[in-house]
């Protein structure tokens, strides 16, 4: 059965969801439809391609994920159709799938030429476009018969990590919070443990506070299962299972977590120091 996913900053108060779902089934009732997530904030497309780039691998080769952050309609701006990694991928032509694939060549993309004749209207890209789009690869359709192979799309440059030789430093950035409240970096630990080869130590710093251990999931903060409430609120770093830096709060929350007690956002610096 195909599976068509469905990520957006719709949220599930407003009908848009439900429209898409609808349309969806109107055109091929047994599709099988999943939400990835419809709470990303409004067109912050460095939330979307994290959520993106860490749940699609999860689905079978062939699934078709359709993307609508900042997807209403443009006549200025094209549609487009990416073929990677073995999954077909629908978005607007405004970066979004370079930063989910900053590191994987695109196998094709194409321009979805679907509503490009001068009577058709598109009133919300997402049914006029996505839909009948994907509806059409999931019935086994070639993408070459809904649009037009195009060389490029517009690239947007993925924060990454920068090493600082002179001050033995990496220097890296906050790129996503999540449900828990728990920082999440663009340091990975390939880059980590690249950089600080040859160094006994180092001290990951941020805002006025610091760490000097990572530890390799959450559950290794707790060192005695006995004692577990006393570890509760401690903080902490992690490679998570993106491995990628994260600062934690040991069970904490949205409320109490390592977002509200650190007070970092988006775009703010985390430091390591080796020695």
């Amino acid at each position: 059965m195909s599976i068509i996913t469905l990520t957006s900053d719709f949220g599930n108060l407003d009908y848009r969801v439900a429209a898409v779902k609808g349309k969806i089934l109107s055109l091929k009732p047994e599709v099988n439809i999943v939400d990835i997530s419809h709470d990303i904030q409004a067109f912050n497309l460095i939330q979307t391609s994290y959520i993106a780039r860490n749940s699609y691998k999860y689905f079978p080769k062939g699934t078709i994920h359709i993307l609508s952050v900042d997807s209403f309609h443009h006549k200025s701006r094209k549609n487009i159709l990416y073929k990677a990694d073995g999954h077909y991928f629908l978005a607007a032509d405004n970066g979004l799938l370079s930063l989910i694939f900053f590191d994987i060549k695109p196998e094709a993309i194409y321009e979805i030429t679907l509503n490009n004749r001068f009577d058709d209207i598109v009133n919300f890209t997402s049914t006029d476009v996505f839909v009948p789009a994907a509806v059409h690869l999931a019935n086994g359709g070639l993408p070459e018969v809904i649009g037009r192979k195009i060389k490029h799309a517009k690239e947007l440059l993925f924060p990454k990590p920068v090493y600082n030789e002179s001050e033995k430093m990496i220097i890296g950035e906050v790129t996503y919070i999540d449900n828990f409240g728990n920082i999440i970096s663009n340091i990975s630990k390939d880059f980590f443990e690249t950089m600080g080869r040859g160094y006994e130590n180092f001290t990951i710093k941020f805002r006025n506070l610091s760490l000097s251990k990572v530890f390799s999931s959450h559950t290794e903060v707790v060192s005695d299962w006995t004692r577990e409430t006393e570890y509760h609120g401690q903080s902490a770093a992690i490679f998570n299972d993106s491995q990628l830096l994260e600062l934690t709060i040991y069970k904490g929350s949205k409320k109490n977590g390592a977002k509200s007690l650190f007070g970092l956002n988006v775009g703010e610096n985390i430091y390591i120091e080796f020695s």
